[in-house]
């Protein structure tokens, strides 16, 4: 199983002395982010977008181009590209410059986003929601697929035999479909056969597993071997010594994000008792000791039999040396562990220095 880390650059108030971590900073601190994540040994690295204040990322391939030149062996990937509302050739564009500048560790994920900021803002209106995305995808596809490019749709000028560079390293660039809970995204995933990453940030992972199931089932009706196909699961998780280290860390930055998602989408205020449930064993949550979460990662294993785990540590007010700190656990003492109960190999990280942002 790939194991990896994905980030919105979330800004926050910093808890110790009260001042804005901004876009500014906050970008720097993903570059380090990143580079530690490639030094101890972990195989992937994701990047969000999004276009509001609280988070710092809205253009993830400059910050993965950015990062390919700190970087050696960590695969870096978009998590997610807002497909619906930008231009698939530009996007191509941007991961094709990316994975060049890579040496071939390149990829995209695309979804339909889970906020829609972006589509007021580029000019698209949210009733076309669905098939934006779905028309979006097929150029994408297209561009992969061919050099020369013949294409018309309803919401963007036609292609007339127009030949698209650069071309990425990777033949072809690998391209993610992300889905919340959608069976339409998972049986679209499914019939074309390409690789999904499904994202559990509440409730019991066990719920999901008949969306794997149907992800299956659906390639497996259009002719793809299920074998073949990758899966991922992407979930908030953070690492701490202990697991009551872990929970008090955490705790204060992820409430305050998900009862501030909460007005936004009509849900009930977070509470401690909800995280304690979401914490347990079989809750969503990976936020404990490196034995817990690496327990946790291998049972939702035996759920999904996923080929991929991206864990998201840097919810609200995580100061950055705090999730340093997660992640250098991550590599050292929770990959080890879960790569040798199922049988992969990797290779041995190193020791990081864990210092300031230069």
């Amino acid at each position: 199983m790939e194991l990896g880390v994905y980030s919105f650059g979330d800004t926050h108030r910093d808890p110790k002395t009260g001042r804005m971590v901004g876009a500014h900073q906050r970008l720097r601190e993903l570059i380090a982010e990143i580079e530690l994540a490639d030094q101890v040994g972990l195989d992937v690295f994701g990047v969000g977008e999004h276009h509001r204040p609280d988070f710092a990322v809205s253009a993830p391939a400059v910050v993965l181009a950015a990062a390919a030149e700190r970087t050696t062996t960590i695969r870096l990937t978009s998590a997610v590209t807002v497909l619906s509302s930008d231009d698939p050739v530009r996007v191509f564009q941007q991961y094709a410059t990316v994975d060049l500048l890579s040496d071939g560790r390149a990829e995209i994920m695309a979804g339909r986003g889970s906020f829609t900021e972006s589509f007021p803002l580029f000019g698209y209106d949210l009733h076309d929601y669905e098939s934006l995305f779905a028309e979006k995808l097929d150029l994408l596809l297209a561009l992969r697929e061919q050099e020369t490019v013949t294409w018309a749709g309803r919401y963007r000028a036609r292609l007339d035999q127009q030949t698209i560079y650069p071309r990425p390293l990777q033949e072809p660039i690998p391209i993610w479909i992300a889905v919340g809970g959608t069976p339409n995204s998972v049986v679209r995933a499914g019939t074309l056969g390409l690789p999904m990453g499904i994202a559990i940030i509440g409730g019991a992972p066990a719920r999901f597993r008949p969306l794997a199931e149907l992800y299956r089932s659906a390639a497996r009706d259009a002719g793809h071997e299920p074998a073949t196909l990758q899966l991922g699961i992407n979930s908030f998780c953070y690492i701490a010594e202990t697991s009551q280290q872990a929970a008090e860390e955490f705790y204060p930055g992820y409430a305050e994000v998900m009862t501030q998602l909460g007005r936004e989408r009509g849900w009930g205020p977070s509470s401690y008792h909800q995280f304690e449930q979401l914490r347990a064993p079989h809750g969503s949550l990976l936020v404990g000791s490196p034995e817990e979460v690496a327990e946790k990662i291998l049972y939702e294993h035996e759920l999904f039999g996923h080929s991929r785990f991206l864990a998201q540590m840097d919810i609200g007010r995580q100061p950055h040396e705090r999730v340093m700190r997660a992640i250098e656990l991550f590599g050292t003492r929770v990959a080890p562990v879960v790569r040798r109960e199922l049988g992969a190999s990797a290779a041995v990280p190193v020791a990081p220095s864990a210092g300031p942002v230069d």
